[in-house]
């Protein structure tokens, strides 16, 4: 392999995902004054709100509604033809996310005008709505859900609400469309061009790292990636005024994982394209930031690997090396994850940055501990991880506060290396996988470790079955909260 530090100039953007569709929303301002003869209105009540309006209704509504036995149930709807209006009535959920994700694909075509929620209630309701008409259809001969549902129906909003709306819906997608990708379409070098496109269209400065000057400066990376025909690289870009305080993002870029020599069993593999879901999350919440001029200089790490079976596979019991000197006795190839951010994190570390956050699908223990739904915050900056939980609640996208327990340190100790990357017991995984992290963070910086499933299991209202962007929202609104608009 020959030394190479690819460019920008190296680059060539391709647009390979779909991303949103323009017309699930409509702008309230360009909507012309003809339409409102055939407005449809979605009429948003709480359970205790529909009392009250139900009370001041014509006669013939309220014996309609009595008629046909309509109970003000969270997530129940109703689609009543008015004079010169269709009338939806919407029942609140206890997450506006749903509110109209529920309704969306049983409404009939046509425009709809919100009423009933406040600013903030809206805006998460509108996001909702984009996010429930997702679909992944590349692979697809054709897609009668995106004809049926987002052509026909638009969610009208004003102007200022849709530059709201549109960046977190476009981000979500591109989260989506990364992760659902199969490996085939979705190894290191698609992932670089997938990053690449991120970066210019912001005007990025990108580089992408490979062969000897990846296996020279970043030995871990390319220990564990070195098996696949589609060689490991280190991706990065950066954007900002120089002067700001830095913010290093680094997402695990695992784009497929067999488990290596210790093979994972077929249930196991079946979905481990999606093990680069904390790259996805890096450029996802890299173009949110990049889009709000926020108010900081951004870097984004990316290690890149695929975790393949071959005859220079790395093997259990081999000892790597690392960027930052620690030597890394191999426990289990399986736990391949930690060992690549180790040099990503060494080398964000060096850069001297106000904060770093790493997002990874890194361990089956913090599911096994959360659920597939809710992931892990890990942080040495307990004021900053606070501020993310806070805006978990408030935005509905939650995480929950782990633990670095640092006696726990000592079931990665190895007889004949720095550290093991596996823990010496089964118990408290997704910690000891933290702790590990740790090791690479340097001293008095701010860091935050997100383990996160990435992917539904199933399909629910706003949250379709594959790939899912999980604290996008959270985190995006504590970096603004920390380092404010330009």
């Amino acid at each position: 392999m020959a030394d190479t530090v690819e460019s920008q100039s190296e680059f060539e953007s391709q647009s390979q995902f779909q991303g949103l569709n323009p017309s699930l929303f409509f702008s309230l301002e360009a909507r012309e004054s003809s339409q409102l003869d055939q407005l449809k209105i979605l009429k948003v009540l709480s359970a205790l709100e529909y009392q009250a309006w139900f009370e001041v209704q014509e006669s013939a509504i309220q014996d309609f509604l009595l008629s046909i036995n309509f109970l003000p149930e969270p997530g129940k709807f109703l689609v009543m033809p008015l004079k010169n209006k269709i009338l939806v009535l919407v029942i609140k959920t206890e997450l506006s996310l749903e509110t109209l994700a529920l309704c969306q694909e049983a409404l009939p075509p046509g425009d709809y005008e919100l009423e009933g929620l406040s600013s903030d209630h809206l805006i998460q309701a509108a996001i909702g709505w984009g996010l429930q008409a997702y679909e992944f259809s590349k692979y697809k001969k054709s897609s009668s859900k995106l004809n049926k549902s987002s052509v026909l129906k638009r969610l009208i909003l004003s102007e200022e609400n849709l530059k709201i709306v549109l960046p977190y819906c476009q981000a979500h997608y591109l989260i989506r469309d990364l992760i659902n990708t199969p490996a085939d379409d979705m190894g290191p070098s698609e992932l670089a061009q997938a990053a690449f496109g991120v970066a210019q269209k912001f005007s990025a400065n990108f580089e992408c790292i490979r062969g000897e000057d990846l296996r020279n400066n970043f030995p871990a990376i390319h220990a564990v990636g070195r098996a696949s025909d589609d060689g490991p690289c280190l991706i990065q870009f950066s954007w900002g005024n120089k002067a700001h305080k830095k913010l290093i993002l680094i997402g695990k870029g695992v784009c497929f994982d067999s488990g290596g020599l210790n093979l994972k069993d077929p249930e196991g593999m079946r979905w481990m394209k999606k093990d680069m879901g904390g790259a996805a999350h890096v450029l996802g919440l890299a173009e949110l930031i990049m889009q709000a001029k926020l108010n900081l200089f951004l870097e984004v790490y990316i290690p890149a690997v695929e975790n393949s079976v071959s005859g220079n596979a790395y093997r259990p019991g081999d000892v790597v090396r690392t960027r930052q000197g620690l030597s890394i006795e191999i426990g289990n190839t399986d736990a391949e994850g930690r060992v690549i951010l180790a040099d990503a994190l060494c080398l964000a570390s060096e850069q001297k940055p106000d904060l770093i956050i790493d997002f990874a699908t890194l361990t089956g223990a913090a599911r096994v501990a959360l659920g597939p739904d809710l992931p892990a915050l890990f942080s040495n900056d307990l004021h900053f991880s606070n501020v993310i939980l806070e805006m978990g609640l408030k935005y509905e996208d939650p995480l929950w506060p782990m633990p670095l327990f640092q006696p726990y340190k000592a079931y990665l100790k190895s007889p004949i290396a720095d550290l093991n990357n596996m823990s010496k017991v089964s118990y408290g995984g997704a910690i000891t996988a933290a702790l590990f992290l740790e090791n690479f963070v340097g001293s008095n910086i701010s860091w935050c470790h997100i383990d996160l499933m990435a992917f539904n299991t199933s399909s629910r209202a706003a949250r379709p079955e594959g790939g899912e962007a999980m604290s996008l929202r959270a985190v995006f609104h504590a970096i603004e909260k920390r380092y404010g608009k330009n």
